[in-house]
Formats: C-alpha cells, structure tokens, sequence
C-alpha cells in the first residue's frame, strides 16, 4: 500500500495560513483597540504593584456602598455615574420598580453591612437592609467588580 499525500487537504491549509495575517490586521479590529489602555490607572511610587492592578479591599467596598446608598437612597448623580450598565438595563425594563433597591419608593433608613470578596471571581459584596414607613424591612446583596475603575456597583439581588 503506498500513501499519497492529499493535495487538497494542503492547498486548504496553505490557503488558510494566508488569510490568517489578513484577518489579524484588519482595520476593525484596529479601531476598536484602546491606543492608551493605561489612561485612566494611576501608579503610585514605591508601591510592589501599580495602583491599576490592585483590587478594590473589602474596607473600601464597605465604605463605597455606605456612601453610595447613604441614609435613603442612591443620588441621582450616583445613579447614573456610580452603576453599571447592567444594572442601567436592568431598570430600563423594570420601570415599576427601583432595582438598586428592590423595590419603588424612598426608605427610611438603609444598614449596609461589612463586605466580602472573592478574589478569584473579581467581586466583593454586601448585605443591604432598608427599612420602609410601612414597618416592613428588606434585605438584598449589593455586588461591585473589584476591578472596577472608578469603583462601581455591578448588581442587585433581590431578596424576595
């Protein structure tokens, strides 16, 4: 028995191999590439690694949540500048409801408790208790990126 090699076979691969450089520079994908990705990072000297690779601490997502809700509720400032597009879709959809807190309405009070993180999973998170004038108290976990730049809430889940 005496093996041939497929030419076909290696015309398509030699013709494959060409369009390969061709696909890689496209201009497309040029234009959607950040010319100055480290713009906004900041590095600050003397420090084992700079500023922009470090992750958000749970001291600072703990304190970033407290502000961001404070005693009632988010700013509309903070709503639009201090949320993730996911969560901005999210409301989008569900108008009847204010999704950063579960539900319509301003609270009377808001608790904001220590966060965690999972550093691995790029996410720190807390449990948030508001209490309405009704009498009635609700909790839901606030999720932010520890990556985020500036720092962000990413999402809510509701509790009920």
């Amino acid at each position: 028995m005496t093996l041939t090699p497929h030419r076909s076979g290696a015309l398509l691969l030699a013709a494959v191999s060409a369009l390969i450089p061709l696909v890689a520079s496209s201009a497309p994908a040029a234009a959607l590439a950040d010319p100055h990705p480290h713009r906004h990072q900041r590095h600050v000297p003397d420090d084992p690694q700079p500023r922009w690779y470090q992750r958000h601490t749970t001291e600072e997502i703990t304190r970033f949540l407290r502000t961001f809700y404070g005693s009632h509720g988010p700013s509309e400032q903070d709503r639009v500048q201090r949320v993730s597009q996911l969560l901005k879709d999210k409301q989008a959809h569900s108008p009847e409801t204010d999704v950063l807190l579960c539900r319509p309405g301003t609270p009377e009070s808001i608790t904001v408790g220590q966060a965690t993180a999972a550093p691995s999973a790029f996410v720190g998170w807390a449990t948030v208790t508001t209490t309405w004038a009704s009498g009635v108290t609700d909790t839901f976990t606030a999720y932010v990126r520890t990556d985020s730049r500036p720092i962000t809430l990413d999402d809510v889940i509701c509790a009920g």
